[in-house]
């Protein structure tokens, strides 16, 4: 069954743009994550305002928008790490998320330990722990450094080794907050090729990984999303598919604000 069609009369312009909303939005899915009318403040600041947002199983969404707009809030909210101020949140329960941050933090032991400390943590006898470990890096192509110091890795190394962390606890919604931010070109490609394989559906027809990212690269959320989310002052003012929210005329007409951001010209 097609998603229903949303149509947006562009102004200036002779055609209409069909928009197909992503099944959270559509009403087809129940959402893996929904905030209705959520609000988080820390004293007199707004950090998010009115926020009501679905995320359905399987989506890649990009969460954009200036310094202080209230992506990273909103990732943490998410997470568990802050409680909404207003509004209602649901979200898979902490031990089905993992959240990966610019800059990871990596326990002082080796490479291995780092994911197999988690696993064990979590329940796992410490044999399979390890075990699950290894697995995870031969999957980021890393099993050769399993018992270097992870604090000496490289910071493309160790973001790819915190992804490792991420998959070895085979979570159903991944965060990330910026996950190339600090990276050269060559990490930040090998970081997003990760990503990618992550997303990708799987051959048995189960659910795709669910991956919400921040990021302030446009291009970089060409490749990796599906559905763009634009901030601005805590507020969301636009919610598109990829493909239109790079669609000029499309998006300025939901939201000049988000045209704006996209030229650079917003203040």
């Amino acid at each position: 069954m097609n998603a229903p069609e949303a149509v947006f009369e562009l102004p200036g312009v002779a055609r209409r743009a069909m928009v197909q909303l992503a099944p959270a939005q559509a009403g087809l899915a129940l959402p893996l994550v929904a905030l209705q009318d959520v609000g988080v403040h820390f004293g007199a600041v707004r950090a998010l305002q009115g926020v009501t947002l679905a995320i359905a199983a399987g989506e890649s969404v990009a969460l954009i928008g200036g310094n202080g707009c209230g992506k990273s809030t909103l990732l943490r909210l998410v997470h568990g790490l802050i409680a909404p101020s207003t509004g209602a949140l649901q979200a898979p329960p902490r031990p089905t998320q993992a959240m990966l941050f610019q800059r990871p933090w990596m326990l002082r032991t080796s490479v291995r330990n780092n994911i197999a400390i988690g696993l064990w943590l979590r329940g796992q006898p410490w044999r399979e722990a390890r075990l699950r470990a290894r697995s995870a890096l031969e999957r980021v192509q890393m099993e050769h450094l399993a018992e270097r110091s992870a604090r000496n890795l490289s910071g493309g190394q160790q973001q790819r080794l915190a992804l490792a962390r991420a998959w070895a606890q085979q979570p159903q919604l991944l965060l990330l907050d910026e996950p190339t931010a600090s990276l050269d070109p060559h990490a930040k490609h090998e970081v997003e090729a990760l990503l990618q394989e992550f997303i990708r559906p799987p051959d048995d027809g189960a659910p795709a990984l669910t991956m919400v990212f921040a990021s302030h690269n446009l291009g970089q959320v060409k490749r990796l999303a599906r559905r763009v989310v634009y901030l601005e002052r805590g507020r969301v003012l636009a919610d598109l598919p990829v493909e239109l929210f790079f669609n000029r005329d499309v998006l300025r007409a939901v939201s000049p604000e988000a045209d704006l951001f996209l030229k650079g010209e917003l203040l």
